[in-house]
């Protein structure tokens, strides 16, 4: 991604976000992440997305927040200002997606504090199946860039000149 890791290019659009606090949760490795960052290690990593998003929900909580806006690493064509746009969606909404040329991506996602107990403590998924089954709770905003994601060698090398 032009000389830089795509971890590190996904983070640079949510710190141009301008979130208060900023977690980044770690599977087997840590990162060199700048200061500002609350890096919080994750020794269950294996086990699936489930768990990083268990780990991001109680570093949330000692915060003190009150709504969690998460994303992936891989995701590195999501700008600022989509974080910024689910992040700023009206606090009635519980869940906030992004939507991408009509399409809902799966990230970012905002999700308020009273449905983090609903999310699933194990397994390989996030907020898809809280998002399937109560579609009430869910407001959409419409967001620039891309939610593609970079999860092979192949993608990587699809994407590297951008």
């Amino acid at each position: 991604m032009n000389g830089m890791p795509v971890w590190q290019r996904s983070l640079a659009s949510v710190l141009a976000a301008g979130f208060q606090h900023v977690i980044v949760v770690t599977g087997a490795v840590s990162l060199p992440v700048p200061a500002e960052v609350l890096q919080c290690p994750n020794p269950r990593w294996a086990q699936g997305q489930a768990s990083s998003v268990q780990v991001a929900i109680a570093a949330a909580a000692q915060l003190g927040a009150t709504a969690l806006t998460i994303g992936l690493a891989d995701q590195p064509f999501v700008p600022a200002d989509t974080w910024r746009a689910v992040a700023d969606a009206p606090t009635d909404c519980r869940i906030v997606v992004s939507v991408y040329d009509g399409t809902p991506g799966p990230n970012p996602v905002r999700l308020a504090a009273d449905v983090w107990p609903l999310l699933p403590t194990t397994g390989d998924a996030g907020a898809r199946d809280l998002i399937r089954d109560h579609p009430a709770w869910v407001c959409r905003v419409h967001s620039v860039g891309s939610a593609v994601d970079i999860d092979t060698l192949e993608d990587l090398a699809r994407w590297r000149s951008c």
